[in-house]
């Protein structure tokens, strides 16, 4: 009998579900997409009953397609961060799920921020932004004060689907250090926050580590999906902490560098506290009694999603890719800043929008490919700024997501970043990092490094820096950098035009 464990990435726009084997091989994996709603600007919302429908779907192919030869020991979870999903005291959804990435709260953060200054970094280890969960509840207090009367549980949305499978409602560490209500160093609900804004906390789920064995599969899960009902179900991680586990950042001098929806850049950490201040996130690592701290630009491949669909949805990625490598280094004088649903660093901005400087005749179809992939990079290269700044040493750059699946784009990382690129053999992030918490769980390996050695390989050949593309880079980042500071209020008055 095959043994196998499922990892269930719960995505902004998909969920993929993969199954892998003892020696951390894919056996098989599905995935299927769903929308995003934008019922208003700067809006994002999800209905939650889209993710339970996609999960159950693909791992009823996935034991399908395995076999009856075969067993799923474990199943575990890494999902979307930050976003609220609401429950009633009948465990239903009371609303559609607000996104990491929708800008609403901009007002509460700010609240949140003038009430508590550095206070709120020593508690939770961040500063407030819109894409937390607690300026969203507080939206909901003010804005939608019926629906928050009827809340008795929040929930992160990989935290509902595991609800569903299970009927066992929790949260795990580093979803919680992401909801800005947790005390980092406690690894409790903060007393002092839910006090001081009046939320009762009896909303906040029970805390458990990411490998903590939740329960089994309800029999009418076992009866839609085919998973039998001893299979083991562990609580999960975070996106980008699944992520972490997934690409073996366990050496603080390395440095993930993903490109999804959103782009972040994210470092193993020893201590809840390293001296960023709140410019960057510090979060709980999956890994038990361990940190990892991250920068996050909120609208990276989510900017080429927009470039595709707006202005040339006639061309496949690979082509967009093609085009761009026909221009030249700075895109003949274009320059993109990829602020599409304002930025979260290193500028803590809901209003500001994106902008293309640089526009000509003589501008190309191929110069603005180019320009949203280097626009994208440059806000990348600005939180890899904020770990040197703080005399972060940086060995070599672990690069997943959309950004290492071209040459061409690893490329222009590794001139940009001026840092050596490596990438992973099996390149799925996240949801590798879910199936290798549930094999954790399941007890197949001793410790985390023996689990890492099984699970990531990486590709021998770096991709290293073209020392005069660097050099030519160079300048035109630092006019990049300019951009913000240039744009910010004018957008800032624009969206507030009625």
């Amino acid at each position: 009998m095959e043994k196998y464990v499922l990892g269930i990435d719960l995505g902004t726009s998909a969920v993929k579900v993969s199954c892998l084997d003892q020696y951390g091989k894919i056996k098989v994996q599905k995935s299927i997409s769903y929308p995003i709603l934008m019922p208003e600007n700067g809006y994002r919302e999800q209905d939650p009953e889209i993710w339970v429908k996609a999960t159950v779907e693909c791992i009823q192919k996935i034991i399908k397609e395995i076999g009856k030869n075969s067993i799923i020991e474990g199943l575990s979870f890494s999902g979307q961060m930050h976003s609220l999903v609401l429950l009633d005291k009948n465990y239903r959804v009371i609303r559609p799920a607000i996104l990491w990435n929708d800008a609403r709260s901009e007002e509460e953060a700010n609240y949140i921020n003038d009430c508590f200054g550095q206070e709120i970094v020593k508690i939770t280890g961040n500063k407030a932004v819109a894409g937390f969960t607690l300026p969203k509840l507080l939206w909901i207090k003010k804005n939608e004060r019926e629906n928050y009367n009827k809340i008795a549980f929040f929930l992160m949305p990989k935290d509902y689907v595991r609800y569903r499978l299970t009927g066992k409602i929790n949260m795990d560490l580093s979803d919680a250090t992401g909801t800005l209500m947790l005390n980092i160093e406690k690894n409790t609900w903060s007393k002092r926050i839910l006090d001081y804004f009046k939320i009762p906390g009896e909303i906040c789920p029970s805390l458990v580590n990411s490998t903590e064995f939740i329960g089994n599969p309800l029999k009418e899960i076992c009866e839609k999906t085919g998973l039998q009902i001893n299979t083991k179900i562990f609580a999960g991680a975070g996106d980008n902490a699944a992520a972490a586990v997934g690409a073996g950042i366990y050496d603080s001098n390395n440095i993930l560098c993903s490109i999804g929806t959103s782009g972040v850049v994210l470092s193993d950490e020893r201590k809840p506290h390293e001296p960023y201040e709140g410019s960057i996130q510090m979060e709980h690592h999956a890994i038990e009694n361990r940190y990892y701290s991250m920068g996050v630009t909120l609208s990276a491949g989510d900017s080429l999603n927009w470039f595709k669909k707006t202005l040339c949805p006639d061309l496949s990625f690979d082509q967009i890719i093609e085009k761009a490598s026909q221009s030249p280094i700075g895109s003949n004088h274009l320059l993109f800043s990829p602020y599409l649903s304002g930025e979260r660093a290193p500028y803590s901005d809901s209003y500001i929008r994106g902008s293309f400087i640089g526009l000509s005749q003589t501008t190309s179809i191929s110069d603005f490919c180019r320009a949203v992939i280097e626009g994208i990079t440059f806000s990348l290269k600005d939180l890899i700024n904020i770990y040197e700044s703080n005399y972060k040493k940086i060995n070599k750059i672990i690069s997943i997501g959309g950004g290492a699946k071209s040459q061409f784009w690893l490329q222009i990382q590794a001139d940009i970043f001026q840092k050596e690129i490596i990438c992973l053999k099996n390149e799925q992030g996240p949801g590798i990092g879910a199936a290798m918490i549930a094999a954790m769980g399941c007890r197949w390996f001793n410790d985390w490094e023996s689990c890492i050695n099984s699970f990531v390989t990486y590709k021998r050949d770096a991709v290293k820096p073209n020392e005069s593309s660097a050099n030519v880079y160079d300048k035109i980042y630092g006019i990049y950098r300019k951009m913000y500071g240039a744009t910010a209020a004018m957008t800032r008055k624009a969206l507030l035009v009625e």
